[in-house]
């Protein structure tokens, strides 16, 4: 995972992109290979030699799928990561590959196969099912682990799905929706006092920036080691951050990037926050920093680019 944010973002803007395109009744091959990772030409072959999927054709002669089409090659290709060959899938019935792809979801290790089996529920809207692939994970991974390998993952195979113009707005809120539940139920489930020594950490995000998946994650990890947090959650000003700081003194601030809408460029906001909390360690992350090569960093600010990085961060903070 290469960026310790939501990897998706900016859904108020993308919204208005695609307020003519929001539900979709056609997938084409591109979205297919997209969704599932088989190569345009493979699944061609795979229709060719086995029969497997018959495209339908638009008026001008396009082959598409439909939504039961993109579900069944879905669970072809779990099926065949986890070492079906397709001459046997070839014939199986799509019930038979239905239930053979949800055995392997409940019982498979690999981390592949349950962010395949969320992307499943997610192009279904099945709350039920995506809640129980996270329970399932978070019962033998823990939530740390889960949101690490399985969740950030997940996130990011949704990113480019929109980037491909494969998904729409309402699949991003209903899986987003899920998972800020789970991680407030993971906190709010913490049994853990704070150290003796614990440092005293601010989370925030910039106002309006509302994509809080990377706070709360953040919020977890402090916790559950012990650490002081204080949570200020989405769209902060800063005159409301500079009077909470006031009265907290936290020793670490950290916050999230991700929107491109905001009214403060961020090199900007960046120079703003080290301007007004010089003596206090400031960790940035999100979309709009981490892979940006022209940010000039104060000496107090550090950007945070995975949970790896943080948890080194955080061990650096807390010796």
């Amino acid at each position: 995972m290469s960026n310790f944010s939501e990897k998706v973002c900016d859904l108020d803007k993308r919204d208005a992109k695609r307020s003519k395109k929001d539900y979709r009744d056609k997938y084409f091959i591109k979205d297919i290979e997209n969704i599932t990772g088989i190569k345009a030409y493979t699944l061609r072959i795979w229709e060719q030699r086995y029969g497997m999927l018959v495209p339908k054709r638009t008026d001008t002669n396009i082959r598409y799928y439909e939504e039961d089409d993109l579900k069944y090659m879905m669970n072809i290709a779990m099926l065949n990561a986890n070492g079906y060959k397709i001459s046997r899938i070839a014939e199986m019935s799509r019930e038979e590959v239905q239930s053979r792809t949800l055995s392997i979801s409940e019982n498979s290790s690999s981390h592949q196969s349950q962010i395949t089996a969320l992307s499943s529920a997610m192009f279904d809207f099945n709350e039920k099912e995506f809640n129980k692939v996270l329970s399932i994970n978070i019962l033998k991974l823990g939530m740390e682990e889960t949101t690490v390998n399985i969740i950030f993952p997940f996130l990011q195979h949704v990113g480019v799905l929109w980037l491909s113009g494969t998904i729409h707005v309402a699949h991003e809120h209903f899986i987003t929706n899920i998972i800020k539940q789970r991680m407030f139920v993971a906190i709010d489930q913490l049994n853990v006092s704070p150290l003796i020594n614990a440092k005293k950490f601010l989370l925030f995000l910039p106002n309006q920036e509302n994509h809080e998946l990377s706070l709360l994650f953040a919020s977890f990890m402090l916790r559950s080691r012990g650490q002081k947090v204080t949570y200020l959650g989405t769209s902060t000003p800063l005159d409301d951050l500079n009077k909470i700081y006031k009265l907290h003194n936290p020793d670490v601030i950290f916050c999230a990037m991700n929107s491109s809408n905001s009214t403060m460029p961020v090199q900007v906001y960046i120079q703003t926050l080290s301007r007004n909390f010089p003596n206090t360690r400031i960790l940035i992350t999100g979309s709009q920093v981490v892979k940006r090569r022209d940010l000039k960093l104060p000496s107090n600010c550090q950007i945070i680019g995975s949970p790896a990085d943080f948890l080194v961060c955080l061990d650096q903070i807390t010796k």
